[in-house]
C-alpha cells in the first residue's frame, strides 16, 4: 500500500510543495527514514536528522526550507500532533480480520450480524446479540447475551463484553478489555467499621467481627459513539442504573470505572485511573496517569488532573488540580516550595534555640 504526497497532503488539508507524484509506504523518524518513507519532521529540532537519513519527502514546519534539506517534496503542517492523527489513519492498515464469520467463531443463532462484518477464530456470540454494520471482532473475543453494539466497532483481541451492555458507532476496544463486570458492592448486616470511620474520620469505639453480603448488580454499561477503552481497562456494570460512558470519551490502558459512574463526553482518561463508584465526571474532564476520585462525588466540566491527583470532594468546573488530596494546581506548586523549605527552616530554628535561653526545651504538653 502506497499514497503519493499529493494524496497525504489533500487528506490531511495541508500545502505541499515539490514531486507530488512521488509515492510512500510509510512513515518514519528522520534519522531511520528510507528512501519509500515518508519523515516526520514537523519542528526544526528535527532538521539535522533528515539528512542522516534517506528519506526523499518529509512533514515538515511551515516556512521549512525543505530544499536546503535534500528533499524532493515536502507536506507542510502547522499543527504537528493533528497531522499526526490524520497521516497515521491513513497508515494504519489495521487488524488483519478475514470478512465474514470465521469457522471456529461460536455465534448464537439469535445474533443480529451486521452487513460486512468481520468476525475471527475463537469470538463467541451469546443470544440476542446485534452487532452493527462493519464490524471487526478478532479472536478469542467474547460478547455476552442482549448486547448490543454499534456500526464500525473494532473489538480486538480477548475483549469481554458482558450482558446487556449497549455501544455506540466507531466503538474500539483493546485486547483484554472488561466491560461489564460486576460491581464491587458489598454490605454489612450491622454499622461496619468503613462506615463507622467515614462519620468519625478515624476514631473507632470497639472493633467488632463483621461478614460481607454481596449487592448483585442489576444494570449494565451504556457506552456512547466513538469511545476507545484501553488495554485490560475494566468498567463494571450499575447496581440499579446503568454505568455511562459518554460520546467521544477515551479511556487508556488499565482504567478502572467503578459501578454506576457516569462519565460526561470527550473525555480523557489515562493508564491506571481509577474512578469509585457513584462518582460523576463532567465533561472535557482529563484525569492524568493514576489520579483517584472517591466515590459519590462530583467533578465538574473541564476539570483538568495532574498526574496522581487524588480527588476526595467535589472539583467545580473548569479547575485545574494537583496532589493528594487535590488541591488548585498554584497552591500545590507553592507547597512543594514550601516542603523544600523545610530542612533550611528547622536549620534556622534550631540555632535560634541555642541563642535563647531554655527555647527548645520539652515544655510537658506531649504530642498534640
Amino acid at each position: 500500500m502506497s499514497h503519493s504526497i499529493g494524496e497525504i497532503a489533500a487528506a490531511l488539508g495541508a500545502e505541499a510543495e515539490g514531486a507530488l507524484d512521488l509515492r510512500v509506504t510509510g512513515a518514519a523518524e528522520p534519522q531511520a527514514a528510507g528512501p519509500d518513507q515518508l519523515a516526520l519532521a514537523m519542528d526544526p529540532r528535527y532538521a539535522d536528522g533528515i539528512g542522516k537519513g534517506r528519506a526523499q519527502a518529509a512533514v515538515v514546519w511551515p516556512g521549512a526550507d525543505w530544499r536546503s534539506m535534500g528533499l524532493k517534496a515536502a507536506i507542510f503542517a502547522p499543527r504537528g500532533r493533528l497531522a499526526m492523527a490524520g497521516l497515521t489513519r491513513m497508515l494504519d492498515a489495521g487488524p488483519d480480520i478475514a470478512p465474514g464469520v470465521h469457522p471456529l467463531a461460536v455465534v448464537d443463532p439469535s445474533a443480529e450480524i451486521g452487513e460486512g462484518a468481520a468476525i475471527g477464530p475463537f469470538v463467541v456470540i451469546g443470544r440476542g446479540v446485534t452487532l452493527g454494520p462493519n464490524a471487526r471482532i478478532a479472536s478469542h473475543a467474547s460478547i455476552a447475551e442482549g448486547v448490543r453494539i454499534g456500526a464500525e466497532a473494532l473489538i480486538l483481541q480477548g475483549a469481554r463484553i458482558g450482558a446487556r451492555v449497549t455501544v455506540g458507532d466507531r466503538f474500539i476496544c483493546q485486547p483484554g478489555a472488561v466491560i461489564g463486570s460486576d460491581g464491587f458492592s458489598f454490605v454489612t448486616p450491622e454499622k461496619s467499621g468503613v462506615e463507622e470511620i467515614r462519620q468519625t474520620l478515624g476514631q473507632r469505639d470497639t472493633i467488632t467481627q463483621q461478614s460481607w453480603t454481596r449487592i448483585h448488580s442489576l444494570g449494565a454499561v451504556t457506552i456512547g459513539d466513538d469511545v476507545e477503552v484501553g488495554a485490560n481497562t475494566a468498567i463494571d456494570r450499575g447496581t440499579i442504573r446503568d454505568t455511562v460512558i459518554g460520546r467521544g470519551t477515551k479511556l487508556d490502558n488499565l482504567v478502572h470505572i467503578g459501578h454506576n459512574v457516569q462519565i460526561g463526553q470527550d473525555c480523557l482518561i489515562c493508564g491506571q485511573v481509577g474512578i469509585a463508584g457513584s462518582a460523576r465526571i463532567g465533561n472535557r474532564v482529563v484525569l492524568a496517569g493514576q489520579c483517584g476520585v472517591n466515590d459519590n462525588i462530583f467533578v465538574g466540566d473541564d476539570v483538568i488532573c495532574g498526574g496522581a491527583t487524588k480527588i476526595f470532594t467535589n472539583a467545580p468546573a473548569g479547575r485545574v488540580l494537583l496532589g493528594y488530596p487535590a488541591v488548585k494546581m498554584e497552591a500545590h506548586v507553592e507547597m512543594q516550595k514550601a516542603l523544600r523549605r523545610l530542612p533550611r527552616l528547622a536549620a534556622r530554628v534550631a540555632g535560634l534555640e541555642k541563642l535563647v535561653p531554655g527555647a527548645g526545651h520539652d515544655t510537658g504538653h506531649g504530642d498534640d
